[in-house]
């Protein structure tokens, strides 16, 4: 077990994505400790050349599998992709990209699977570091200018860090993802279909197969065994 300094990582952390973090954090300023809820980003820039995967779990997560048996998943990615992720199931960003939505009303962007966009949930995230490190359009993304010209071609204005980053990278760019089936990250939130979106909500929602993990994301409860 290694363990690593949350301010050292912050300290190297901080200068890559502080462009980002006023487009995806919160608050209105930049914050410096916000900068951890953008580690994933840069992870292939600040761990060890010999770390080659990482995969990165949020804390409220329940496995009822084998999380050895996610590490299969790598071998899966498809040429170029560089990040594995599961979609977003709650319509949050159908709401966030509104604006978009309606100036491009053919858009799949927002829109519920199997066909739409509907975003990523960083909940369970593989990362292939070595072709994170590898990939010359996934480091030109994290440059400033480029932030700010996806998230003025989007109107994007976001608050989940580097949930919101790889979403709106994901619709200009899917081919840098490979996506994990919903089982490996069954989110368990419903809060947007009690705000404004229960006609579409379980578009989103739903999720079939046997559940690998389940995601108690916003504080809902996971179900016992």
């Amino acid at each position: 077990v290694i363990v690593h300094d949350v301010n050292e990582l912050t300290e190297k952390l901080f200068p890559i994505v502080e462009a980002m973090q006023k487009h995806f954090s919160a608050g209105s300023g930049t914050y410096y400790s916000d900068s951890i809820f953008f580690l994933s980003v840069a992870m292939h820039r600040i761990m060890p050349k010999e770390i080659t995967q990482i995969i990165q779990v949020d804390l409220d997560l329940k496995y009822k599998t084998n999380i050895r048996d996610l590490f299969d998943e790598f071998d899966n990615f498809p040429e170029g992709a560089v990040i594995g992720i599961a979609r977003e199931m709650q319509p949050v960003y159908r709401h966030t990209f509104w604006q978009y939505r309606r100036e491009n009303p053919q858009t799949k962007v927002g829109d519920p699977p199997p066909d739409g966009l509907p975003g990523f949930n960083s909940g369970v995230l593989l990362l292939n570091l070595e072709a994170m490190r590898q990939s010359k359009l996934y480091n030109e993304l994290l440059e400033p200018a480029m932030v700010q010209k996806l998230t003025e071609k989007y109107h994007f204005k976001g608050h989940l860090g580097d949930q919101d980053f790889f979403t709106m990278v994901g619709m200009e760019h899917p081919e840098l993802f490979h996506v994990l089936d919903c089982t490996w990250n069954r989110q368990l939130c419903t809060w947007w279909r009690d705000h404004g979106y229960s006609d579409v909500f379980d578009q989103y929602f739903q999720c079939e197969g046997e559940v690998k993990i389940y995601h108690g994301n916003c504080n809902t409860p996971i179900p016992e065994d």
